[in-house]
């Protein structure tokens, strides 16, 4: 399918791997030229690399730690007038409620909830005025199934969730559109990592982990970051201009919710 943004450019953020690569993949497949950012610049740049020469697409790498002003800034010069932005973060650590103090809610709030926001209200002012665009913030199955030991996560992106409910619905006459793509369990390194802190715990061996992860997803199985990027590409498309302030969960079935 010819998803009809072939010439667009779009800021991908947390893009070096797994989620975020994921989507800057599809996007550069449809032919998106793109402007990529992630903490380690060696990594970011091989992922460039690969796109470009993959796709044949503009990629330019902007290294650095999203979360603060400088970076934002050179993000945004490096891409002014972009018509697709992807908001990507990891999340803060588990623990307990108890664990947490001021500076841990801080620096989860930042990374989670008003570092997107911050860069969709420096974008979204080009985008209505252009009369097209495209926000599509990654953030978890935890906003609809809250994970008890994910607190820090749970309130910051339903934080985040909650400024895409009422904000999509004023720009939406514009032909500009916000939505939320919620991952469950990918196939990725932050995986990998929980994989093995379960085999840990639990005395078993990390295939063992694997398996009794997996067989609590109704699918039966982790989600691929391919099959992440295709969604994403989709919500960025020219057909998606009818979806609005959407939380869509990419998870197996694993969120046991009915609406």
């Amino acid at each position: 399918m010819d998803l009809g943004i072939r010439g667009r450019k779009a800021i991908v953020c947390a893009a070096s791997k797994g989620l975020g690569k994921g989507c800057a993949n599809a996007l550069a497949e449809a032919g998106v030229d793109l402007v990529i950012n992630a903490r380690t610049a060696e990594t970011l740049e091989a992922t460039a690399e690969e796109l470009r020469a993959q796709h044949g697409v503009s990629v330019t790498a902007v290294p650095g730690d999203i979360t603060t002003d400088a970076v934002r800034a050179a993000l945004i010069e490096a891409c002014p007038a972009p018509d697709i932005l992807v908001n990507n973060a990891g999340g803060p650590p588990p623990g307990m409620w108890h664990d947490w103090g001021r500076d841990e809610w801080q620096a989860a709030i930042e990374a989670n909830m008003l570092t997107p926001i911050l860069l969709a209200t420096a974008l979204l002012p080009g985008m209505v005025e252009r009369r097209w665009g495209r926000v599509v913030n990654i953030t978890s199955q935890s906003v609809k199934g809250p994970v008890p030991q994910l607190g820090l996560s749970n309130a910051a992106r339903a934080g985040l969730t909650g400024f895409v409910a009422g904000t999509s619905r004023q720009v939406a006459k514009y032909g500009v559109t916000i939505n939320n793509l919620l991952p469950g369990s990918h196939a990725t390194d932050r995986i990998a990592a929980l994989e093995e802190n379960i085999a840990r715990a639990q005395n078993i061996s990390r295939e063992e982990a694997s398996e009794l992860r997996q067989g609590q997803i109704p699918a039966g199985r982790y989600g691929t970051t391919e099959e992440f990027g295709a969604a994403c590409a989709f919500l960025c498309s020219q057909f998606a201009g009818f979806i609005v302030g959407q939380n869509i969960l990419l998870d197996g079935g694993q969120t046991n919710v009915t609406i």
